[in-house]
């Protein structure tokens, strides 16, 4: 998953502003640091990670100068598209981008997380899917 997020800091790299406390090379580590942490996030909570490109937009958009907002944007925005149908495109297994088990997004009575296997399209197991019709009601709400 790091080719991602690389490719994105190798585009932009040039046009990183330098850290106004003298330290060479801290911005250009803040940016790889935010590239890394937004497709690692992508990879592993995709369920909650609603707008990943506007995120990592909006922690690295300090480190550019104005005049590169625009295809800051747009290499961060197509990045991430990438990233996803990669992700999409991969086999569901049964197991994370890490190997670790997948679960479902759910807690039990009890208050322990739910160990079965849940179903690929939203992160729930067939038990909990009532959970996810509930959460695209409230989308739906939020939306009128």
């Amino acid at each position: 998953m790091y080719r991602f997020s690389r490719a994105i800091y190798r585009e932009l790299a040039n046009e990183i502003i330098e850290d106004s406390q003298g330290h060479p090379y801290a911005n250009h580590e803040r940016v790889l640091r935010s590239c890394e942490n937004a497709v690692e996030r992508l990879a592993t909570d995709r369920h909650y990670f609603a707008r990943p490109s506007r995120s990592l937009f909006s922690d690295i958009r300090v480190y550019f100068p104005m005049s590169a907002q625009r295809r800051v944007l747009t290499v961060v925005e197509r990045y991430l598209a990438f990233a996803d149908e990669f992700l999409q495109s991969q086999p569901q297994s049964g197991f994370d981008i890490h190997g670790n088990p997948l679960q479902c997004r759910a807690s039990t009575r009890k208050g322990t997380p739910c160990q079965r296997m849940p179903l690929p399209h939203n992160g729930y197991c067939p038990s909990h899917q009532h959970l996810a019709e509930t959460e695209e009601m409230g989308r739906f709400a939020d939306a009128a």
